[in-house]
């Protein structure tokens, strides 16, 4: 009887070893792209025919010498009706419950792994979560590996009440929006580490890209099987967490991350550059739209002492904090199909020191906004606030002009999760100026027509201007009718 019991068992072994498989990606309840070749892959013996059968078409492939097979569907149209895709090989495998629409990434560090149930009205936002059309995979734990792994784990599941309070708020809220006004299917993938920096994010041919960042890209290159990597290594989590999933058909990425790298500027500029371009080689997409947030406001303002014990004033120069990154953030928009949701008006006035804003809601939608506007072509849709396009000194005035102004600019007051409000008759706050000496003085600044002008009685001839360039413009109140605030900038370069 033990005999026969192990014989089962071996011949159970080989068979397995040589059954066509997939990888944890591809499976039921998921979402595949539309408007796009789908790559479909996996592993078998060499020299074996794998069959791919889905909505009407059937293509083949030739597993090669290295277990590894690869086909790619045609582009498929857009479908809420649940199918099936079968799967041929030594063995077969049929996988139901697969929708045609649009996938996103959604990645980062902890602002963008933070849950639903963590963030505002949770309760009420879990129980309204039936979208049988959204579909949810999240990678599981954290892990690192010094070389990119073909295999990972994960499931796709139904967005439901009992599925949607682990994953990702940022990104739920971003699909939703998504899905509310393209109504079509869409798959969510969530890969996420909170406190991880840029750089263990990237891939080697993203390092390779950037000049800058060629003692990054030696250091991965010269990684082996047995190397230790661990959290901070540059790839390593990209080798064990991302690619694995590629290159699995997306039409795009969204990206919570920064504040590990809260230190830099033009670093992280080059490292984002870097970021993007590995991910857009790794996904086998050139126009993989990548939307970034940008970092929100944190801690207490920049002040300066006043005479007052009892009163503080911000500091008219700002500089400090996370204001370069931020600026980096911006800069990085130099890539095409990107954009960035600016969020320095979302953190918790009575609770500044929390690096994690609860309001993802706003977070999701801002980020879904410029999708909409740029991906889906959306162009009566505004894509963000007024962002700093140039400026102009006339006499002792500095004029600030904007893009993405959209319906004009107002002063504004954004609580929690209501809509922005216009304040009549407001100031404008948070806008300083300098003339030669380089010495900032707080600006009065008007809002004539589609541009900012300030001034200041202490600053006879202007050379240069800044808005909320400092770890927490909390006051910062610039937006546009639409209700989204204007991103931090400054003229200068000193």
């Amino acid at each position: 009887m033990r005999i026969l019991i192990s014989c089962i068992l071996f011949i159970a072994a080989v068979f397995s070893a040589h059954a066509v498989r997939l990888p944890a990606v591809i499976n039921a309840n998921m979402v595949l792209q539309r408007d796009m070749q789908v790559p479909i892959w996996g592993w078998g013996d060499a020299g074996e025919k794998i069959t791919v059968s889905f909505a009407g078409q059937s293509k083949s492939a030739t597993v090669g010498k290295n277990g590894k097979w690869m086909l790619k569907l045609d582009k498929l149209e857009a479908n809420a009706k649940p199918s099936n895709l079968t799967v041929k090989g030594n063995n077969e495998i049929k996988l139901g419950n697969i929708l045609v629409g649009e996938v996103w990434i959604c990645s980062g560090q902890s602002n963008m792994e933070w849950k639903v149930a963590q963030c505002a009205n949770a309760k009420e936002e879990i129980a309204m979560a039936n979208h049988s059309a959204i579909r949810l995979f999240d990678v599981p734990g954290h892990t690192v590996h010094p070389l990119p792994q073909d295999k990972g784990k994960g499931e796709w599941k139904v967005c439901s009440p009992s599925t949607i309070s682990s994953f990702s708020a940022t990104g739920y809220y971003f699909g939703r929006r998504i899905h509310k006004e393209l109504n079509v299917p869409v798959g969510l993938v969530g890969s996420n580490w909170g406190g991880t920096r840029i750089e263990p994010w990237t891939t080697l041919d993203g390092f390779q890209s950037v000049p800058e960042l060629s003692e990054q890209a030696k250091s991965v290159a010269a990684y082996t099987a047995d190397k230790k990597v661990g959290g901070a290594s540059p790839s390593a989590i990209y080798n064990s967490m991302v690619h694995p999933l590629t290159p699995y058909a997306m039409r795009g990425a969204i990206w919570y991350q920064g504040e590990s790298n809260g230190g830099e500027g033009i670093t992280y500029y080059q490292k984002k550059h870097a970021l993007v371009k590995g991910w857009r080689k790794a996904f086998q997409n050139p126009d993989l739209g990548f939307y970034w947030v940008q970092l929100c406001n944190f801690r207490k303002a920049n002040v300066v002492e006043v005479k007052d014990p009892k009163k503080e004033e911000s500091r008219p120069e700002g500089g400090d904090g996370w204001a370069k990154l931020r600026e980096a953030q911006t800069q990085a928009l130099d890539l095409k199909h990107t954009g960035m949701a600016v969020i320095i008006d979302l953190a918790d006035a009575n609770n500044p020191n929390d690096i994690h804003p609860k309001n993802k809601q706003d977070v999701g939608g801002r980020l879904a906004q410029w999708a909409l506007h740029q991906t889906y072509d959306k162009k009566n849709m505004v894509p963000s606030g007024p962002l700093y396009s140039g400026h102009k000194i006339k006499g002792n005035q500095v004029h600030l002009s904007f893009k993405n102004v959209g319906k004009g600019l107002i002063v504004g007051k954004k609580e929690k999760l209501e809509p922005t409000k216009q304040i009549k008759n407001g100031s404008l706050k948070h806008f300083s100026i300098a003339g030669a000496d380089k010495k900032w003085h707080w600006a009065d600044a008007k809002i004539i027509g589609d541009k900012v002008v300030l001034s200041s009685k202490d600053v006879k001839t202007p050379v240069a201007a800044r808005y909320a360039f400092t770890m927490n413009p909390a006051d910062a109140n610039l937006y546009n009718k639409e209700g989204l605030p204007a991103g931090p900038f400054r003229t200068d370069n000193w």
